[in-house]
This record gives structure tokens, C-alpha cells and sequence, in this order.
């Protein structure tokens, strides 16, 4: 069948005085129902727009420069950040085989949460999918709250990431001099925050990132390096003489406590909307092998570093495996990449907190909350949401230095939220009507799994909390 393109026809004031002085009429043909479900692809539909009103960053065809490479990277990027650290400690928990197993299943469960919101986000007008855009065509007095646990979300793994900064970047510079000055965590919060997230806070569209990205990347290449080298020298990286202790399968209450982990691990779904928006081609297989590369990529990395280093110090492995090492000039440029590594992350975090934010400010707003898609946000609105984003962050960040028990409570509803409930729930809402198929079982299943996560491994995190 022939693609038939999109022909924009404008149409002089004088001969369409009720469209407004400035309208156009579009025209616009679609090849399949699951690009534009509500719109007969024989048929032709004509919307009056308001040239001010009608292109928006997300929303316009003229600014989806994303590739599946890019985009890939952009969703690696945000997937590998504070759990490559805290992996081989959560694989310590459950065995050596059950951690392989877990990690699998963590990362083709999130592969679905993916695959689900890209069905859905084809359900949306134009290029402008958000939770908020799905929320409002299946619970639309729901809506503030899905982006309001996006949002939380997002905002604290941006604040941990800030917290890593200040811890490894003093042991970073403990290698080359004493200063107390470059051994403040709270000196290299503000020089990191300053210098570096904050314009990179400021831009407006996830593949502007593509090339940080790629850096990032490197970064996990690096920290993987030395795990690698330690595991296969032992001598350089555990100072005893005792062989590690290594559990196959083993099973607690703490196994509920650290389950988060593996879903906090892979949760990149705040973002999937923006890399369908800004895809060039945002077909379902192009998406699909989005999806693959950054799940696929993801998993093979996070078996590597949980595995090896479970295997190099046992199941007493710290809960950030980088600082088990000793000091070396190796193990010191590992935790800079690291923390090259989380600079690069910040804003991939701070992205989807902003969009959530901009959507519940535009649902406060009568004239607002009725539409399916907000308006863009103002540059002047977009300026305060992003500083208030990075001011707060900063201010926590250098007040709080754990944030272990915050983050389990994050990974065991947010992140299940995120990755798991909205998705199978949004997916069943917009497909209740049609016959049980595969994907809608499957989709039920999904949001089922993770409401019980959620409910189980909270309720084991409050009782710990007690302990």
C-alpha cells in the first residue's frame, strides 16, 4: 500500500474568515490504524489549526532529528546509572543463580513496560505522547497523579546522583593531593553543578544529549574494565587471604528488601515518550529496535558487573562495589567515570521531571486541564521549572549523604509504577474494548506483577525501617 504524505494547505484570511486570521487546513492520510487508531486510513481528516498554537518542540515533524541509535543511547544511558554499583550486592541477596535469573526477568519485564507505552503513545496526536497526553484518554482525573509519581520519582534519582558525586569525587582527588578544600563533597556538588549539569539541564530535547551519552557510556566500559581486571587479579582487590564466600541460590526477607534494585535498575520509562516524539521514523519496529538494543545492552552490562563482582568478594560486598577496591590510579579514574557518568545522567533525569511538572502546572489551569495535549511550556516557565528542579536537588544533595532507605522506597513504587502498572493499565484502558489477545493478557499480567511488587516490597521496607 502506498504511504500517502501530509499536505499542508494554507488558506488565505479572506477566504476563511471563521478559522481565524492565521489557520490552516491539514490534511492528513495514515497508512495504519495503529498510528492514528481514531482516524479511518481511507479517509481524510481536516483540522483548523491556529499557526501560534500549533507546533510545539515535541509535536512538530520539523524536530524529530532522533535516530535508533541515538535514541538507543539516550535509553542505555538513562537505564545504567546508580544501580551498576549497588548490582553485585543485590545479586549477593538472592545467589549467584537466582541473580542471573532476577536480572533477566527484570530486564525482558521492562522491555514490556516499553513496548506497551509505545503502543500507547501511538494512540496520541501528532508527536506529543506523555503520560499525561495517555492519562486524558483513559483516566483523565488520574492524570495529575501519574505525572506527580513520575515526577517524584525522577527528582530523586537525580538527587542520588548528586550525592555520588560528592562521595567518590573526594576519593578521587585523595589519589593526587590533601586539600581539604578538593576533599569537601559539597565543593565538588557546586563546581560539577555549576560547570556542567546545569547547562546540560537546559536543553530542550533528549537527542541534544547523544553525544554526552556516548561519553557516559564510556564511562561504563571503564568501570566494567576494572571489575574484569580485579576479578581475574584478585590479589590487587581484596586484601585477606580467605576465598569469598559464593551462595548459588539463596533466599530471605532480604530478597523482598533488594528486589527494588533490580526493577530501579532498568527503569528508563520516563523517557521513552520523549524518544518516540523525537524519532524520526517512530514506526512500532523502529521503536522495537530501540528497545532491543538499550534492554539488551543494559542486561548484558548489569549481568557482567553483578556476577564478577559477587564472585570477587562474596556475598559481604558493599552496597557500591566501587568503593571495595583499594586505591589506585585504575580504581581512581574508575570513579571519575563514574562520576562523568551521573553528570551525563542528571539531565536525563531532570528532563521527564520537568515535562511531569509542566503537565501538572498546566492541569492547575482552567484553560488547560480540558485539553488532550498542554500547550508548550513558556521559555520564561521552562526557565523556573528547570531552576527549582536544580536548586532543590542541589540543596538536598549537599545536606543529606544517605539516601539508602529514600531509594528503596523510590525503586519499590515509582519505579514499579513507571515501568510496570501504567504501562499493562494503559494498554487494557485503550484496548478494553477489543477481544483478549496475547498482548492484552500479557499487558494485565504486567500491571498485576507490579502491583504486587509494589505492595510486597514496600510493606518489607516499612517493617525494616522498624528493625
Amino acid at each position: 500500500m502506498a504511504r500517502y504524505d501530509r499536505i499542508n494547505t494554507t488558506i488565505e484570511p479572506r477566504s476563511l474568515s471563521a478559522a481565524g486570521a492565521n489557520a490552516e487546513i491539514t490534511i492528513d492520510d495514515r497508512l495504519s490504524t495503529d498510528e492514528h487508531p481514531l482516524l479511518d486510513p481511507a479517509s481524510a481528516s481536516v483540522i483548523f489549526q491556529h499557526t501560534p498554537d500549533s507546533s510545539s518542540l515535541e509535536g512538530s515533524n520539523e524536530h524529530a532529528t532522533g535516530t535508533p541509535f541515538s535514541s538507543s543511547i539516550n535509553l542505555l544511558n538513562t537505564i545504567l546509572g546508580t544501580g551498576l554499583l549497588a548490582m553485585p550486592a543485590a545479586v549477593a541477596s538472592v545467589g549467584l543463580l537466582t541473580g542471573i535469573v532476577v536480572i533477566l526477568l527484570s530486564a525482558l519485564a521492562s522491555g514490556l513496560g516499553l513496548y506497551f507505552l509505545s503502543r500507547c503513545a501511538a494512540r496520541t496526536e501528532g508527536r506529543s505522547a506523555s503520560f499525561f497526553a495517555i492519562s486524558k484518554l483513559t483516566w483523565p482525573s488520574l492524570a495529575v497523579f501519574f505525572d506527580l509519581a513520575i515526577a517524584i520519582k525522577c527528582f530523586g534519582v537525580a538527587v542520588s546522583y548528586l550525592i555520588i558525586i560528592g562521595d567518590l569525587m573526594p576519593h578521587v582527588c585523595a589519589y593526587i593531593t590533601h586539600d581539604p578544600i578538593l576533599l569537601d563533597r559539597r565543593f565538588w556538588i557546586t563546581v560539577l553543578m555549576a560547570s556542567a549539569i546545569l547547562p546540560l539541564s537546559f536543553l530542550r530535547k533528549l537527542d541534544s544529549l547523544k553525544y554526552t551519552s556516548i561519553v557516559a557510556l564510556v564511562a561504563v566500559v571503564y568501570l566494567c574494565a576494572i571489575i574484569v581486571y580485579h576479578f581475574f587479579v584478585p590479589e590487587d582487590a581484596i586484601n585477606t587471604t580467605a576465598p569469598p564466600q559464593v551462595e548459588l541460590v539463596t533466599f530471605s526477607s532480604v530478597f523482598f528488601r533488594r528486589l527494588p534494585v533490580f526493577i530501579f535498575a532498568f527503569t528508563c520509562h520516563q523517557n521513552m515518550f520523549s524518544v518516540y516524539n523525537e524519532l524520526k521514523d517512530n514506526s512500532q519496529p523502529q521503536v522495537n529496535q530501540v528497545i532491543q538494543i538499550s534492554i539488551g545492552s543494559a542486561w548484558a552490562a548489569y549481568e557482567a558487573i553483578g556476577i564478577l563482582g559477587y564472585l570477587t568478594f562474596g556475598k559481604n560486598v558493599l552496597s557500591n562495589i566501587i568503593t571495595e577496591y583499594p586505591q589506585s590510579g585504575f580504581v581512581a579514574g574508575g570513579r571519575l567515570a563514574i562520576v562523568i557518568l551521573v553528570v551525563f545522567s542528571y539531565p536525563l533525569q531532570a528532563h521527564p521531571c520537568r515535562a511531569s511538572l509542566d503537565k501538572i502546572l498546566a492541569w492547575s489551569s482552567p484553560e488547560t486541564r480540558n485539553r488532550k495535549v498542554p500547550p508548550p511550556p513558556s521559555a520564561f516557565k521552562y526557565f523556573i521549572v528547570t531552576t527549582c528542579i536544580l536548586v532543590a536537588s542541589y540543596l538536598i544533595a549537599i545536606t543529606v549523604t544517605e539516601l539508602d532507605v529514600v531509594l528503596a522506597f523510590v525503586g519499590s513504587t515509582g519505579s514499579t509504577t513507571i515501568s510496570f502498572i501504567l504501562p499493562g493499565i494503559f494498554y487494557y484502558k485503550l484496548h478494553q474494548d477489543d477481544p483478549w489477545d496475547r498482548h492484552k493478557i500479557t499487558a494485565v499480567c504486567l500491571a498485576t506483577y507490579g502491583l504486587m511488587v509494589m505492595c510486597i516490597c514496600l510493606t518489607f521496607n516499612i517493617v525494616g525501617l522498624f528493625r
